[in-house]
């Protein structure tokens, strides 16, 4: 029953050859370089439609699948999507510890038996 909503193909491993793995790491780079060029969250969005798209393509030209089956190419888009953001998210999290790592630094403790 869950294999008829995420992939069409008769094997479960064209699914994760093409939509976890080769989309999904096309996704993660494209949201590191998202992240990486300062360009704002919301502009994966656009990438990752022309992304789902691809793995679409590759899906009917590889696997036989369906090209315009908006049914999968939601799921194909939803995966992208998601390693896209975790990939911006992990990215830009580094570059704001990095840039402004000062304002996570606490102060230095004051011994108790220091006070006057």
């Amino acid at each position: 029953m869950l294999h008829a909503l995420l992939y069409e193909e008769d094997y479960f491993v064209s699914f994760l050859l093409v939509t976890v793995f080769l989309g999904g790491g096309a996704a993660w780079l494209s949201g590191r370089a998202i992240a990486q060029t300062w360009r704002p969250w919301w502009s994966i969005i656009g990438y990752m439609l022309i992304l789902g798209l691809a793995v679409r393509f590759i899906h009917f030209a590889l696997f036989s699948g369906t090209l315009l089956s908006p049914h999968f190419y939601a799921v194909d888009t939803a995966f992208v999507l998601l390693f896209a953001s975790l990939g911006f998210r992990l990215t830009r999290r580094h570059q704001m510890e990095r840039q402004y790592g000062f304002l996570r630094r606490t102060a230095p403790a004051v011994p108790r038996d220091a006070a006057p």
